[in-house]
Protein backbone atom coordinates (compact mmCIF):
# COMPACT_ATOMS: atom_id res chain seq x y z
CA UNK A 1 0.00 0.00 0.00
CA UNK A 2 1.66 3.32 -0.55
CA UNK A 3 1.73 5.70 2.00
CA UNK A 4 -0.57 8.05 3.20
CA UNK A 5 1.26 11.09 1.87
CA UNK A 6 2.81 10.08 -1.65
CA UNK A 7 4.41 13.06 -1.86
CA UNK A 8 5.72 15.37 1.46
CA UNK A 9 5.97 19.24 0.74
CA UNK A 10 7.91 21.30 2.98
CA UNK A 11 9.36 24.47 3.25
CA UNK A 12 12.37 26.76 4.26
CA UNK A 13 12.16 30.40 3.24
CA UNK A 14 11.52 30.56 -0.20
CA UNK A 15 12.69 27.34 -1.52
CA UNK A 16 9.69 24.67 -1.30
CA UNK A 17 10.95 20.62 -1.23
CA UNK A 18 8.69 18.12 -2.76
CA UNK A 19 9.91 14.70 -1.16
CA UNK A 20 8.80 11.10 -3.22
CA UNK A 21 7.40 9.36 -0.32
CA UNK A 22 6.78 5.64 -1.11
CA UNK A 23 10.33 4.18 0.10
CA UNK A 24 8.84 0.51 0.26
CA UNK A 25 9.10 0.69 -3.35
CA UNK A 26 11.74 2.84 -3.85
CA UNK A 27 9.58 6.01 -4.32
CA UNK A 28 8.23 4.15 -7.68
CA UNK A 29 6.14 7.03 -9.48
CA UNK A 30 1.91 6.10 -8.62
CA UNK A 31 -0.73 7.75 -10.07
CA UNK A 32 -1.23 9.53 -6.87
CA UNK A 33 1.80 10.63 -6.42
CA UNK A 34 1.80 11.92 -9.91
CA UNK A 35 -1.06 14.12 -9.32
CA UNK A 36 -0.09 15.27 -5.66
CA UNK A 37 3.89 16.49 -7.38
CA UNK A 38 1.64 18.22 -10.24
CA UNK A 39 -0.96 20.04 -7.53
CA UNK A 40 2.22 21.09 -4.99
CA UNK A 41 4.05 22.92 -8.22
CA UNK A 42 0.49 24.34 -9.18
CA UNK A 43 0.77 25.65 -5.37
CA UNK A 44 4.13 26.81 -5.35
CA UNK A 45 4.00 28.85 -8.77
CA UNK A 46 0.51 30.76 -7.41
CA UNK A 47 2.95 31.90 -4.68
CA UNK A 48 5.20 34.17 -5.44
CA UNK A 49 7.07 34.07 -2.58
CA UNK A 50 8.70 30.73 -3.81
CA UNK A 51 11.46 30.83 -5.69
CA UNK A 52 12.80 27.41 -5.98
CA UNK A 53 12.09 24.12 -5.68
CA UNK A 54 13.90 21.02 -4.80
CA UNK A 55 12.52 17.38 -5.79
CA UNK A 56 13.83 14.45 -3.92
CA UNK A 57 12.73 11.07 -2.79
CA UNK A 58 12.51 9.50 0.68
CA UNK A 59 14.86 6.47 1.88
CA UNK A 60 17.56 5.16 0.44
CA UNK A 61 16.53 6.01 -3.53
CA UNK A 62 14.89 8.86 -5.93
CA UNK A 63 12.54 6.94 -7.89
CA UNK A 64 12.82 3.49 -9.25
CA UNK A 65 10.45 3.97 -12.18
CA UNK A 66 6.82 4.25 -12.64
CA UNK A 67 4.13 2.23 -10.49
CA UNK A 68 4.04 -0.73 -13.27
CA UNK A 69 1.42 -2.54 -10.36
CA UNK A 70 -1.07 0.63 -11.27
CA UNK A 71 -0.74 0.30 -14.77
CA UNK A 72 -4.02 -0.91 -16.14
CA UNK A 73 -4.77 0.44 -19.61
CA UNK A 74 -7.25 -1.42 -21.85
CA UNK A 75 -7.97 1.00 -24.73
CA UNK A 76 -6.27 3.57 -26.67
CA UNK A 77 -8.83 6.52 -25.33
CA UNK A 78 -7.66 4.78 -21.72
CA UNK A 79 -3.86 5.49 -22.66
CA UNK A 80 -4.46 9.07 -24.17
CA UNK A 81 -5.90 10.19 -21.04
CA UNK A 82 -3.41 8.47 -18.92
CA UNK A 83 -0.90 10.17 -20.90
CA UNK A 84 -3.01 13.24 -20.82
CA UNK A 85 -2.73 13.50 -17.05
CA UNK A 86 1.11 12.48 -17.17
CA UNK A 87 2.05 15.60 -19.25
CA UNK A 88 0.18 17.95 -16.94
CA UNK A 89 2.97 17.50 -14.47
CA UNK A 90 5.68 17.64 -17.40
CA UNK A 91 4.42 20.60 -18.36
CA UNK A 92 4.08 22.56 -15.04
CA UNK A 93 7.67 21.19 -14.21
CA UNK A 94 9.27 22.58 -17.58
CA UNK A 95 6.98 25.21 -17.87
CA UNK A 96 7.32 26.44 -13.78
CA UNK A 97 8.54 30.09 -13.61
CA UNK A 98 10.80 29.01 -10.50
CA UNK A 99 13.73 26.49 -11.31
CA UNK A 100 14.11 23.08 -9.73
CA UNK A 101 16.73 21.32 -8.73
CA UNK A 102 17.08 17.28 -8.27
CA UNK A 103 18.57 15.60 -5.30
CA UNK A 104 18.77 12.45 -5.89
CA UNK A 105 20.61 9.09 -4.27
CA UNK A 106 20.64 5.76 -5.33
CA UNK A 107 18.56 4.32 -8.03
CA UNK A 108 17.04 6.84 -10.54
CA UNK A 109 15.11 4.66 -13.23
CA UNK A 110 12.36 4.59 -15.67
CA UNK A 111 10.04 8.10 -15.03
CA UNK A 112 12.76 8.82 -12.30
CA UNK A 113 15.28 9.91 -14.89
CA UNK A 114 12.27 11.28 -16.79
CA UNK A 115 11.32 13.62 -13.58
CA UNK A 116 15.32 14.40 -13.22
CA UNK A 117 15.77 16.02 -16.72
CA UNK A 118 12.66 17.43 -16.59
CA UNK A 119 14.35 19.73 -13.32
CA UNK A 120 16.72 22.26 -14.25
CA UNK A 121 19.89 21.20 -12.25
CA UNK A 122 20.54 17.77 -11.16
CA UNK A 123 22.67 17.52 -7.99
CA UNK A 124 23.56 13.53 -7.63
CA UNK A 125 25.17 11.75 -4.30
CA UNK A 126 28.65 9.59 -5.43
CA UNK A 127 26.50 6.00 -5.22
CA UNK A 128 23.50 6.86 -7.78
CA UNK A 129 22.22 5.22 -11.07
CA UNK A 130 20.59 6.05 -13.78
CA UNK A 131 18.84 4.10 -15.99
CA UNK A 132 16.49 4.72 -18.91
CA UNK A 133 14.36 1.61 -18.58
CA UNK A 134 11.24 1.93 -21.12
CA UNK A 135 12.62 -0.71 -23.06
CA UNK A 136 12.63 -3.38 -21.28
CA UNK A 137 8.71 -3.11 -20.46
CA UNK A 138 7.79 -3.07 -23.78
CA UNK A 139 7.17 1.20 -23.80
CA UNK A 140 8.18 4.58 -25.61
CA UNK A 141 10.72 6.65 -22.92
CA UNK A 142 7.66 9.35 -21.73
CA UNK A 143 7.25 12.35 -19.48
CA UNK A 144 9.06 14.09 -22.08
CA UNK A 145 11.97 12.26 -22.02
CA UNK A 146 12.64 12.07 -25.68
CA UNK A 147 12.85 16.02 -25.45
CA UNK A 148 14.82 16.21 -22.55
CA UNK A 149 17.11 13.55 -22.62
CA UNK A 150 18.68 15.19 -25.63
CA UNK A 151 18.55 18.13 -25.08
CA UNK A 152 21.25 17.49 -21.62
CA UNK A 153 23.38 14.93 -23.08
CA UNK A 154 22.93 15.42 -26.77
CA UNK A 155 21.43 12.78 -29.95
CA UNK A 156 23.87 10.22 -29.72
CA UNK A 157 24.62 9.74 -25.78
CA UNK A 158 20.53 10.13 -25.61
CA UNK A 159 20.43 7.09 -28.44
CA UNK A 160 22.81 4.87 -26.56
CA UNK A 161 20.92 5.00 -22.93
CA UNK A 162 17.39 4.64 -24.44
CA UNK A 163 18.38 2.33 -27.27
CA UNK A 164 20.67 -0.21 -24.74
CA UNK A 165 19.23 0.81 -21.68
CA UNK A 166 22.29 0.13 -19.38
CA UNK A 167 22.80 1.78 -16.36
CA UNK A 168 25.32 4.49 -15.49
CA UNK A 169 26.75 5.69 -12.45
CA UNK A 170 26.93 9.07 -10.90
CA UNK A 171 30.82 9.85 -11.86
CA UNK A 172 29.78 8.67 -15.57
CA UNK A 173 26.36 10.46 -15.60
CA UNK A 174 28.05 13.66 -14.90
CA UNK A 175 30.79 13.26 -17.60
CA UNK A 176 27.78 13.15 -20.10
CA UNK A 177 26.07 16.28 -18.75
CA UNK A 178 23.24 14.13 -17.06
CA UNK A 179 24.51 15.47 -13.39
CA UNK A 180 25.42 18.10 -13.01
CA UNK A 181 26.92 17.83 -9.64
CA UNK A 182 28.12 14.81 -8.22
CA UNK A 183 28.56 15.20 -4.54
CA UNK A 184 29.43 12.35 -1.64
CA UNK A 185 26.69 9.95 -0.69
CA UNK A 186 24.31 11.19 1.40
CA UNK A 187 24.79 14.66 0.66
CA UNK A 188 22.57 15.20 -2.31
CA UNK A 189 20.11 17.23 -0.38
CA UNK A 190 22.04 19.47 1.48
CA UNK A 191 23.96 20.34 -1.65
CA UNK A 192 20.49 21.09 -3.87
CA UNK A 193 19.24 23.37 -1.13
CA UNK A 194 22.34 25.50 -1.48
CA UNK A 195 22.09 25.31 -5.15
CA UNK A 196 18.42 26.30 -4.82
CA UNK A 197 19.51 29.32 -2.61
CA UNK A 198 21.73 30.03 -5.00
CA UNK A 199 19.21 29.99 -7.61
CA UNK A 200 16.68 31.88 -5.64
CA UNK A 201 18.40 34.85 -5.40
CA UNK A 202 18.55 35.24 -8.89
CA UNK A 203 15.96 37.52 -10.88
CA UNK A 204 13.10 35.28 -10.73
CA UNK A 205 11.49 36.76 -14.68
CA UNK A 206 14.98 36.13 -16.39
CA UNK A 207 14.92 32.55 -14.78
CA UNK A 208 11.25 32.32 -16.21
CA UNK A 209 11.63 33.28 -19.54
CA UNK A 210 15.16 31.52 -19.62
CA UNK A 211 13.33 28.17 -18.74
CA UNK A 212 10.13 29.36 -21.53
CA UNK A 213 12.77 29.68 -24.28
CA UNK A 214 14.82 26.55 -23.59
CA UNK A 215 11.66 24.38 -23.28
CA UNK A 216 11.11 24.81 -26.89
CA UNK A 217 10.04 21.88 -29.02
CA UNK A 218 8.76 20.36 -25.67
CA UNK A 219 4.82 20.31 -26.88
CA UNK A 220 5.50 18.81 -29.63
CA UNK A 221 6.88 15.99 -28.37
CA UNK A 222 4.59 15.16 -25.83
CA UNK A 223 1.76 15.00 -28.72
CA UNK A 224 3.95 12.20 -30.67
CA UNK A 225 4.62 10.53 -27.20
CA UNK A 226 0.39 10.71 -26.25
CA UNK A 227 -0.28 8.82 -29.75
CA UNK A 228 2.71 6.45 -29.70
CA UNK A 229 2.66 5.47 -26.30
CA UNK A 230 -1.19 4.74 -26.42
CA UNK A 231 -0.64 2.45 -28.95
CA UNK A 232 2.35 0.48 -27.44
CA UNK A 233 0.34 -0.22 -23.92
CA UNK A 234 -1.91 -2.16 -25.76
CA UNK A 235 0.86 -4.46 -27.35
CA UNK A 236 1.83 -8.23 -26.64
CA UNK A 237 5.31 -6.89 -25.83
CA UNK A 238 4.19 -4.33 -23.04
CA UNK A 239 2.29 -7.25 -21.67
CA UNK A 240 5.00 -9.51 -21.63
CA UNK A 241 7.70 -6.80 -20.53
CA UNK A 242 4.98 -5.73 -17.30
CA UNK A 243 4.79 -9.43 -16.33
CA UNK A 244 8.57 -10.35 -16.69
CA UNK A 245 9.38 -7.15 -14.34
CA UNK A 246 6.55 -8.01 -11.91
CA UNK A 247 7.89 -11.74 -11.81
CA UNK A 248 11.52 -10.71 -11.66
CA UNK A 249 12.73 -12.40 -14.73
CA UNK A 250 14.06 -11.75 -17.84
CA UNK A 251 11.10 -10.99 -20.98
CA UNK A 252 10.43 -12.84 -23.84
CA UNK A 253 9.63 -10.36 -26.59
CA UNK A 254 8.03 -11.20 -29.79
CA UNK A 255 8.92 -9.72 -33.17
CA UNK A 256 6.77 -7.06 -34.83
CA UNK A 257 4.44 -7.08 -31.65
Amino acid sequence: MIATEPVIVSRDGAIVTLTLNWPERRNALSVAMRHRLADAIEEAEADRSVRALILTGTGEHFCAGGDLTGMHVESVAEGRERMRHAHRLIRLMVGARMPIVAAIEGWCAGAGISLACASDHVVAGAEAKFLASFGKVGLLPDLGLLHTLPARVGQARAREMLLFAEALDAPRAEAVGLADRVVPSGTALAVARERAAVLGALAPMTLALTKAVLADGLEEALARERDLQSALYLTPDHAEGKAAFLEKRPPRFGEGS
